[in-house]
C-alpha cells in the first residue's frame, strides 16, 4: 500500500504540467503561512503568543469566536499577524452571495447569463473588502483591549500612542492580508493543483498538528515526577478512533446515490439522437461542512452575551444562561446537533432546485424509469434529497460531537481532540480528496495509476 502511494506520488512528478503545478502550490502555501506568522507593525504580537502557550487547557477557549478564526488562520490571530483574518471573509462573502442567489431573481437570472458568472464572483470580492474592513477594525479594538477579548492576559500589545492611527494602520493592514491570501488562493486553483482557498484553511488546520502531537507526548510520557494517567491501551483506543473517523468521513463524503435517468430517441432537424441511461448523482454529503460551520458560529454568541451582561449587571442568573452554552453542558450539545440538522436541510433547500433539475431533464429529453417527467420527478428528488439529507445531516452530528465528548470524557487537551473530528476532520479529508482527484486526473491522461488501485473511485447503485 504505502509502495503503490509513493510510486504514484513519484509518477506525478515526471508529467512536467503536473510537476510545475505542485511546485507552485507548495510555494503558494509557504507565503500563506509566512503571511499568518507576519506580525503587524504596531503590535507585540510576541506577548500575545507567550500567553497563549502558557494556557494548559484549550478546552475553555474552543467556545469562542477567536477559537474558531485562530482554527482556520493556523494561529495567526495569536501571533498579531497580517494574516489574522485569514481568508474567512471571503468564504463569508461567497456563502452570502450564494444564498442571496437562491432568493434574489435577479442575482439568480444573473448567474445563468453568458458572463453573469463573473459578475457574481466580483460582487463577492466587494463584499469582502467590506466584511474584511468591518472584522479588521473589530479585531483591531479586540488588541486594543486585551484584557476583554483574552480572559487572564494583562499585557499591553499596543505599541502605537495615537489609538485612531493604530485602528486605520490596522485594519487597512488586516484587509490587505485577507485580499492578497484570496489572490493567492485563486492563483493556486488557476495554476496549482487543487481548491486554492480549501488549501489554505487546511494548510492553516494542519498548523496545529504540532500542537496536538506535542499534547499526545506529553500525556503519555510526562515530567519527571509526574506519573502518567493513561496506558497503551488507551494509546490502541485512541488509533483505531482516529482510523474509524477517517474511514466515515471518506465513505460519506465519496457516498452518493446513483439516480438512474433514460433519454428517449430524439431527432433535431436530420440528426438523429440516439437515447441511453445515465445516472444522476446525489451526494450523501451535500452540505459538506458548512452546517457544522453555521452551528458552531452562531452558538458562540449567547453566551457571551449572556456572560458579559451577566458580569456588568451583577445578575447572575444571566451568568448561569450562559453557561448553558459551553461545550461542557448537555443543553450545547443538543442544541448543536439540532442546527446542524436543521442547516443541513436549509442549505440542500437554498442549493438543490428539484424543480429546475426536474424541468432540465424534461427539456432534455430524459426522465427517471417509472417516475412521470415534471412535477412527479421534482416530487421524487425531493423525496429522495430529504432522506439523504437526513443522513449526511446525522453523521455530521457525530462527526462535530466527537472533540466535545473526548474532552468531556476522556478530559484530553481541545487541541487533540480537534484532530479527531469537527470541522478540522471535515475539512481535511474534504480537501484532500478534492486535490487527490485532480492529481489523478492528470496520472490518467498519461497512463499512469491513480492513488487508488482502478484509478478511480467507484460509487455503488
Amino acid at each position: 500500500m504505502l509502495s503503490q502511494l509513493f510510486k504514484t506520488f513519484s509518477n506525478c512528478l515526471k508529467i512536467p504540467e503536473l510537476r510545475s503545478r505542485i511546485i507552485f502550490t507548495a510555494l503558494v502555501l509557504i507565503v500563506a503561512r509566512l503571511i499568518a506568522m507576519t506580525p503587524v507593525p504596531g503590535l507585540n504580537g510576541a506577548e500575545l503568543a507567550k500567553y497563549f502557550a502558557e494556557q494548559v487547557s484549550k478546552q475553555s477557549s474552543g467556545n469562542s469566536i477567536v477559537a474558531l478564526y485562530s482554527l482556520f488562520t493556523g494561529g495567526a490571530i495569536e501571533n498579531c499577524a497580517v494574516g489574522a483574518l485569514g481568508i474567512m471573509p471571503y468564504i463569508s462573502a461567497t456563502i452570502i452571495i450564494q444564498l442571496l442567489s437562491a432568493v434574489i431573481p435577479g442575482l439568480n437570472k444573473l448567474a445563468r447569463e453568458e458572463g453573469g458568472r463573473a459578475k457574481i464572483v466580483a460582487y463577492g470580492r466587494y463584499l469582502t473588502v467590506l466584511l474584511c474592513l468591518g472584522q479588521g477594525f473589530v479585531m483591531a479594538l479586540g488588541w486594543q483591549n486585551p484584557e476583554s477579548t483574552f480572559p487572564g492576559f494583562t499585557g499591553n500589545l499596543v505599541l502605537v500612542e495615537n489609538p485612531w492611527i493604530y485602528r486605520i494602520q490596522t485594519t487597512i493592514i488586516l484587509t490587505t492580508g485577507t485580499l492578497l491570501l484570496m489572490w493567492l488562493g485563486e492563483q493556486v486553483t488557476e495554476r496549482g493543483v487543487g481548491n486554492g482557498v480549501s488549501l489554505i484553511i487546511m494548510i492553516g488546520i494542519l498548523a496545529r498538528l504540532p500542537n496536538a502531537l506535542r499534547a499526545i507526548w506529553a500525556l503519555f510520557f510526562p515530567a519527571e515526577g509526574v506519573s502518567s494517567s493513561v496506558n497503551w491501551m488507551y494509546a490502541i483506543f485512541l488509533i483505531l478512533l482516529l482510523v474509524a473517523v477517517v474511514a466515515a468521513v471518506v465513505m460519506i463524503t465519496q457516498g452518493q446515490r446513483k439516480i438512474p435517468v433514460q433519454y428517449a430517441q430524439r431527432a433535431v432537424g436530420r440528426k438523429v439522437y440516439a437515447g441511453g441511461t445515465n445516472y444522476m448523482p446525489l451526494r450523501v454529503n451535500y452540505t459538506g461542512v458548512m452546517p457544522v460551520i453555521f452551528a458552531q458560529a452562531i452558538l458562540m454568541f449567547p453566551g457571551m452575551i449572556f456572560q458579559k451582561l451577566g458580569l456588568l449587571y451583577n445578575l447572575p442568573f444571566l451568568s448561569t444562561l450562559g453557561g448553558l452554552f459551553s461545550q461542557a453542558s448537555w443543553f450545547y450539545i443538543l442544541a448543536e446537533a439540532l442546527m446542524i440538522l436543521f442547516f443541513s436541510y436549509f442549505w440542500v433547500a437554498t442549493q438543490f432546485n428539484e424543480l429546475q433539475v426536474a424541468d432540465d431533464l424534461k427539456k432534455g429529453g430524459g426522465y427517471i424509469p417509472g417516475v412521470r417527467p415534471g412535477v412527479a420527478t421534482s416530487d421524487f428528488l425531493h423525496r429522495t434529497m430529504s432522506r439523504i439529507t437526513f443522513a449526511g445531516g446525522l453523521f455530521l452530528v457525530v462527526v462535530a460531537l466527537i472533540p466535545t465528548l473526548m474532552t468531556r470524557y476522556l478530559k484530553l487537551d481541545y487541541s487533540i481532540t480537534q484532530f479527531f473530528g469537527g470541522t478540522s476532520m471535515l475539512i481535511t479529508v474534504g480537501v484532500l480528496l478534492d486535490t487527490m482527484r485532480q492529481m489523478e486526473s492528470f496520472l490518467l491522461m498519461r497512463h499512469y495509476d491513480g492513488f487508488l488501485k482502478k484509478g478511480r473511485v467507484r460509487g455503488r447503485m
